[in-house]
This record gives structure tokens, sequence and C-alpha cells, in this order.
């Protein structure tokens, strides 16, 4: 609900009330038109928004808000195209004084000329999201997810970082692979809230929020604040979800004891394909406990109005039929401007839901089989952005498999913002300088045998050679490594030499010799000297292809582990020129080389040095 005062919830459950309501539409163009009640069409205007379909509690949704409005307006319905309206809300509280809240951003998507009036029909931002989806793959947690979205469409994000990391599966990572049924920006919102545990909606800031199902009430609905009402004999609840594994083409199923409600289907989730089956089951599990908090009676009721309310909302209900010990979860919220306000739960009654199966069901024709010879492409794309300096870092990863031994070929594409350090240049400027002959007047000469001469007449050159310093942009060195399976790529480094500005580099490797049947990674790493390198979100794209590509290899037993050192010294001391370390990663991996074969064996890679130098070091209580 939207926070509002404790007069406000007074006022709005009065026998009588005073209010009134106003508007702002705002053209792409930057011209405002303001409205009040006086300027709508009575009984014309209309919010309708949901959360679930109509018949049962979903998790993930992502529908958006619907506005409609008529107005006595002589406004150019062709300059509303793409405007934003706002609403607003007015209400007389306690000492005379009105309390406003703001009910919503809307994007024109209609706009009518009719007779007398201006029809406008309007939907909230979440419509942005209906952009084409490039199908790229892309690692990250649900936040990273999040903000690619959110910027490639647009839209504000209403939640920082730490408060969805905070939340359970929200430091996960995910990845989505090509092959997937995404589309648009909207699907993958919409499985990144099945992760979540959640829901997604505009508020009424115009930013995206995800928003999560509970069981504390923010309000009680008293029957005399209802026109209306039905209430169900049974309530809603989950003890349950199944979700698809593409890999062992098996419907998961993972329940709470007891289990005796209803089960979530979650399909098949692109996020929840990859990865130990242990991690998998952890984020399926997460989803179900987010899920227990559904325990709701249905219902439908018109009521008097509280424009305050927002789908998601918890009430309780009293009087009548209602149950006071049961709660509720606005589930569709239509609201009349100047009318009644009807509000609605939908759900399953779980007895009367189909029987569904403890063990697992085979899914068998859900993956289709590569055919020999056939030409695969795996992709990828940055869901964060990097800022790169002079450090190796890692921007592109890819995992690919095969079904036979051949070849392979990388294509990458990176656009890098450089702000390359400034450096001083000295020079030498030299050249002639003439000096033009000096015009004088001549006095009278006292011997007039001798004229006297005063000043030189006759035009000079000199040479001159000053010297000239000035400050300007200097020069990044970009240089890009490659890796393939843990073994870096010699000879060949891609390297380019940049002044500040955005620029594009293409990217390619011939990959020989793909051992079938094997998980295989390809890596690309960006060092960034003499200046610091960004790479976007969305700026990376890259992709490798060949034949038979797809296999969905086992777990070839292999661990990394990574680790950052930034830059320290050694000391307390105040001597500038204490001995200082630089940032570097150290990496250690082991790996089981033959996953066919019977024995075992453990190769651990890398080893970390510790050097000493001649240099004196600051130390407490030390004159050194």
């Amino acid at each position: 609900m939207y926070p509002v005062s404790q007069a406000f919830l007074n006022a709005v459950k009065a026998n009588t009330r005073k209010y009134y309501w106003t508007g702002r539409i705002t053209t792409t163009a930057g011209t405002v038109y303001n409205f009040d009640q006086e300027d709508m069409v009575k009984g014309s205007g209309y919010i309708t928004s949901q959360c679930c379909g109509s018949t049962e509690i979903e998790l993930g949704t992502v529908y958006a808000a619907e506005m409609g409005i008529s107005l006595f307006s002589e406004i150019n319905r062709y300059t509303l195209e793409d405007a934003i309206v706002e609403l607003f809300y007015h209400l007389q509280i306690a000492g005379g004084t009105y309390e406003t809240i703001p009910v919503g951003i809307f994007e024109v998507s209609e706009a009518n000329r009719k007779a007398k009036c201006l029809e406008i029909k309007a939907y909230d931002f979440m419509v942005r999201f209906e952009k084409a989806f490039t199908s790229l793959e892309s690692i990250g947690n649900a936040y990273d997810f999040m903000v690619l979205c959110s910027t490639a469409c647009n839209v504000s994000l209403a939640q920082s970082r730490a408060e969805i990391e905070a939340l359970p599966n929200g430091t996960e990572n995910l990845s989505i692979y090509s092959d997937n049924d995404i589309e648009t920006y909207r699907d993958v919102l919409f499985y990144v809230g099945q992760v979540l545990g959640g829901f997604f909606v505009i508020n009424r800031a115009g930013e995206l929020e995800l928003r999560k199902y509970g069981n504390t009430p923010v309000l009680v609905v008293e029957r005399m604040h209802r026109f209306t009402s039905s209430f169900s004999d049974f309530i809603t609840r989950y003890t349950a979800v199944s979700s698809t594994n593409l890999r062992t083409q098996i419907a998961e199923y993972y329940a709470l004891d007891p289990d005796d409600g209803l089960t979530m289907n979650l399909g098949v989730n692109p996020l929840l394909q990859f990865g130990l089956e242990e991690t998998r089951r952890q984020l399926c599990e997460n989803i179900l406990n987010d899920l227990s908090m559904v325990n709701y009676v249905p219902f439908d009721s018109d009521t008097i109005g509280n424009p305050a309310l927002d789908v998601g909302d918890i009430l309780s209900f009293t009087g009548g039929q209602a149950d006071s010990t049961k709660y509720a979860c606005i589930t569709s919220n239509s609201i009349k401007i100047g009318g009644r306000q009807s509000i609605k739960c939908v759900g399953k009654n779980p007895k009367l839901s189909q029987a569904k199966s403890k063990n697992d069901k085979n899914i068998s024709g859900l993956l289709a089989q590569i055919e020999a010879g056939k030409i695969g492409i795996h992709t990828f794309t940055n869901a964060s952005a990097f800022t790169v300096q002079n450090v190796d870092t890692k921007i592109i990863s890819i995992e690919f498999a095969t079904t036979e031994a051949n070849h392979a070929q990388f294509f990458g594409q990176v656009i890098v913002d450089i702000t390359a350090d400034q450096v001083t240049k000295t020079a030498t400027a030299s050249g002639d300088v003439v000096i033009p002959p000096v015009s004088v007047d001549e006095p009278e000469p006292l011997d007039p045998d001798e004229p006297e001469v005063i000043g030189n007449t006759e035009e000079q050159t000199i040479s001159v050679s000053l010297p000239v310093t000035w400050t300007e942009d200097g020069h990044a060195d970009v240089i890009f490594t490659f890796e393939f399976n843990n073994q870096m790529i010699p000879v060949h480094y891609p390297q380019e030499n940049w002044h500040s500005g955005r620029h594009t580099i293409l990217l390619y490797y011939p990959i020989e010799n793909v051992v079938p049947n094997y998980t295989n990674t390809f890596n690309v790493y960006m060092r960034c000297s003499g200046g610091t390198a960004l790479v976007d979100t969305g700026f990376c794209i890259a992709s490798i292809s060949g034949q038979s590509m797809g296999a969905s290899a086992a777990w070839d037993g292999r661990i990394d582990i990574e680790e950052y050192v930034d830059l320290f010294v050694i000391g307390n001391g105040t001597n500038p020129e204490r001995l200082q370390v630089k940032a570097f990663t150290e990496s250690q991996a082991w790996e089981i080389k033959e996953t066919v074969k019977r024995f075992y064996s453990d190769v651990k890679s890398g080893r970390t040095a510790v050097g000493g130098f001649a240099m004196p070091v600051d130390v407490p209580g030390s004159n050194s």
C-alpha cells in the first residue's frame, strides 16, 4: 500500500468524504497540459492492474496496468503519441487540508477525438519491455539481469542491488543460453521474477519494482465498507513446485512436509537449467519457501474505494460472511474514478486440483536431437558493466560442447569507452621574425652637404627559438588475450591504441581440435594501460559456432577458484616511497582430465611466490 498518514486512513473510511482528482499530460515535445475533475467526463475514468491471471496465483508475472479517461479538451490528439499521463487523488483529512497521493504514470497508446471530448487509453511502463531480446548468452545474478532489462528499455529500478541480493536466490549466478524461448525483455523479467519468488510491477513513480506475496495485512476491510462481497469456502495454499530440467529431460518435484496443497508448475525456466544439481535444488526450494507464504481465501468485492491500495497488498475482512482470522491478497485492482473500487483475489481449491505424481516424469522429446553436421551457435552478452585498468579482466566467458571432434570459430565485438591519461609534451618553436623599416621625420641638416639619418630605414630578419609546453589527451593501450580450457593462447594478442572516446573492436579466433562430449570454455581477457576502459552493460557480444554443437555434456570435474587482491602497502609509515605491491589475481584449479576413464587424478596449478626487495620499509617505531 502506498504510504499514507493515519489521518488519510481515517478519512477514507468515514461515512462521507470530500475528494477530487487531477492529472497532468506531458507530450514528447515537453508541452504540459494540466486537467482537473471538471475536465473529466463523468464515469469515464478507470485504472486496472493485476499480478495474476483470472484463475490462480502466479509467479514472475509482468502485467501492465491500464488507464482510460475522456476529457473535455481541445488538445491536438496527434501530439499525444507516447505522451505521459499522471493522475493524482486528493482527499480532505482532519483539519480541512488535503492529502495528495500519486495514482500512477502511464504512456498514451491511443487518443481518439470525439465530437465533444478526447478519449485517451494508456498503459504503464511495463509495455516498454515488449522489446525484442537478442537471445544472446548472458551470465549474472538477478539484479544484473534487471539492470540489463531496465537499461535496454529505459525504465528505472525501484530497488537497489543490496535489496535484491538480500533476497533468497538474490546472489546466485544465473545463466541464459541460446537454446531458450525468450523473445522479449519482458520474458527475461518473468523468469527472473520466478527465481526471486515474486512478481514485477511498475510502481506509482514509474519504476520497475519486485513484489512478493506475504502474510501481514495492511488494512482491515469492514462490512460497512463493502457494497458486495463473495468469499470462497477454501484456502489456496502451495506446498510443492515442479520445474523441468532440460538437461536430464526430467520434471523435478520439490515439496514440503506434509505435501497436501497445490503444486506450482514453473515450467521450463532458462535460468534454472544449468549448474550443479545441488544448486538447482537450492534455487527451487527457496522459491518454494517464498510460495509457502500464500495462504489466502479467494474473494471478489466492490468497496467504497481506497486508491492507496496496490496489487500484492494483504487484507483481512470482518463482518458478514468474512472470516476475520483469514487473509487475502489483492491480485486484481480496478478503480473507477469517482466511483467504486473492485478488488479480487484468485486461487484454486487444493482438494479439487488434479492429482499429481510424486515421481519424476520423463519428458522425452522436449530436447530436439542435434543432427550430425548441423551448424550450431553459442552466444554471449555481458549482463553487467566492466571497468578495466592495467589488470587482466575477464569480459567474455562461453561454455560449449560438441557431439563430434571438429573445429569452431570465435567471433566477438566489444564497444569500449576510453578515458586516456593526460600527457604533458614539450617542444621548441622556431621561426623568423621580420622587422619592417622605421619611417621617421628627418630634421633640417646642419650641413646641407651631409644629410643626417635617424633610425633604421632597412627591413631586418631575426631568427627566434622558444620552448613550448602543453597538455593533451594521451593514448591508452588496450590488449585482449584469449584462453581456451584454462590454457592461455600464445602469440595472438589483439591490441589497440586509442584516444579518449568510444571505440569498437572486432575479435576473431579459430578453435581447433575441439574434444567431443566435453565442456569447453573459451574466455577473453582485457587489459588497459595508460587510461581506463569501460565496457557498459550489453556492449560486449560474442559467439562460438561450429558443427554438431549443443551436446549436453556431463560435469567434467573441474573446480575453479579465483581470488583478487587489491593494491596494498607494507608498513604503516608516511614515507610515500615505501614498498607497494601491485594488484594481482591468484587462480587455482583442480581438474579430472578424462571423465570416461576409471581412475582419478588431481592437478593443482598456480603458485604464489613471495620475494624480498632491498628497499627501506616504514614500520612503527622505526626511523628507517
